[in-house]
């Protein structure tokens, strides 16, 4: 009888473990920097960024980002870029060829090293692009090491396995030796040059466990926040704060082409959102380097509603994203292996993201990881409209996006506890004390907002 109870006893222990298992909330054991939980993030491509591509020249538009609201610039590869089986004149970004050099076409090391200092100074944030998958053909640990590379049938180097990426050859992350050298050059930037972190690229190609050893080793000398190119929920855990929301961005899009109904949009994302733990922020946007070189400008894909689109990324639960060029209404898909500068003549659309940005630092309802505010669904009487409400305490944010190709009206039902809030862009007012009609013509806007902080 004994034997029997314990066996009873261990059984449902187990079983309580694997309901556990498989059926609690996803976790993680890390969590962003405090300085994180409010912040818009910023990719510079810097090669493209002005006429000679330079730290120097950047420097000149520091002023306006931070007066737009950004908090994290994310910086493309700033290394020196391979010359053997190079694709164009100029290369790819991503084929480096030393990881503790700057690019001359960039500048120098102490160039660069000013830069965070300014950065720094103007309460800003500075991440590397980092590529730990794979080097440049000609990267010196091809002649130094070649045991750090994997190694076709013949024995040669051999580009990453299913890609077409010829200007590259696969690290082999079976060495530990190569693993304590990308881990060393890593460690470098944060010491020596006071870097916060890193976005790093094909992060899903290259094994978790090297992430997580990593994200130890960097935490050790300074809070590091770490964004992944990847959607693996398990990167999570012990590694990444930030993965990419693909998903949601290809909802987006698909809604833009009419495969996908607005009725179902808030649906779908909390759906995409589930399988994340609560720190865990998805990055959202509606461009980056390579949608817009290699698919389409946020034009091609949102059409007369991008900005509408980027409402949405910019208010949904997570970090918002903006490329270089957004805020001057970029048109042209930016060349990836030759010199295409940015035209800056027209910054008319900064105004709309520095509201957006200030909204992100200002008010609690659209802040992330483990301060988020929550995302709740509001009564109304048109599903068309995507209509949704943000909270946190007394802080409130209420999104009203027409995607569609013709005007929508929709009731919005009363609110019980919700104070009047404010158009951020129209100064319109809305008070939910009663029901309320709201009116958007196709590819507008209304981000209604209040927080207690501004009736101090």
């Amino acid at each position: 009888m004994l034997n029997f109870k314990v066996f009873t006893i261990l059984a449902l222990f187990f079983s309580g473990l694997f309901q556990f298992s498989f059926f609690a909330k996803p976790y993680s054991n890390i969590k962003p920097p405090d300085w994180s939980h409010n912040k818009t993030i910023y990719e510079v491509n810097l090669r493209q960024f002005s006429p000679g591509g330079s730290i120097k020249e950047f420097r000149e538009h520091l002023p306006r980002l931070k007066e737009m609201g950004v908090g994290i610039l994310w910086f493309m590869p700033i290394h020196p870029v391979g010359a053997e089986n190079r694709k164009g004149t100029l290369g790819s970004y991503y084929s480096v060829q030393d990881y503790k050099g700057v690019d001359p076409a960039y500048g120098t090391k102490e160039e660069f090293r000013e830069l965070v200092k300014e950065i720094h100074s103007m309460g800003m944030y500075i991440i590397l692009d980092w590529v730990a998958n794979h080097t440049a053909w000609d990267n010196p640990w091809s002649k130094s090491n070649p045991e750090f590379y994997v190694k076709d049938k013949e024995g040669k180097f051999t580009p990453p396995r299913g890609t077409d990426w010829s200007d590259v050859i696969q690290l082999d992350y079976s060495n530990k030796e190569m693993r304590l050298a990308m881990t060393d050059a890593l460690e470098y930037w944060v010491r020596e040059f006071d870097v916060d972190g890193y976005r790093c690229d094909v992060a899903a190609m290259v094994p978790t466990d090297f992430w997580e050893s990593v994200y130890k080793k960097l935490s050790a000398i300074k809070p590091v926040f770490m964004l992944a190119e990847a959607h693996e929920v398990a990167l999570h855990k012990n590694a990444f704060h930030m993965s990419y929301a693909w998903d949601t961005f290809n909802l987006m899009k698909d809604m833009a082409k009419g495969k996908e109904k607005p009725e179902d949009f808030l649906k779908k994302v909390k759906k995409q959102d589930s399988p994340y733990p609560p720190q865990g922020i998805r990055m959202r946007f509606t461009s980056n380097h390579d949608e817009n070189s290699w698919n389409g400008t946020e034009f091609e894909l949102f059409g007369d509603a991008a900005l509408a689109y980027s409402v949405l990324a910019a208010t949904l639960p997570g970090m918002h994203l903006i490329y270089t060029g957004q805020e001057a209404g970029n048109k042209k898909r930016l060349a990836f292996f030759e010199k295409d500068p940015v035209d800056w003549s027209d910054l008319s659309r900064t105004d709309f993201f520095k509201k957006l940005n200030m909204l992100k630092r200002d008010n609690s309802a659209l802040h992330h990881s483990v301060k988020s505010g929550s995302m709740e669904p509001i009564k109304h009487s048109n599903g068309k409209l995507i209509t949704y409400l943000r909270r946190n305490g007394s802080d409130a944010v209420l999104v009203v996006v027409n995607v569609t190709s013709s005007p929508q009206t929709t009731v919005i039902k009363s609110v019980k506890g919700l104070p009047e809030m404010t158009d951020i862009f129209s100064g319109a007012k809305i008070a939910l004390a009663k029901e309320a009609s709201v009116t958007l013509q196709p590819g507008e806007h209304r981000v209604y907002a209040f927080s207690k902080a501004d009736k101090k």
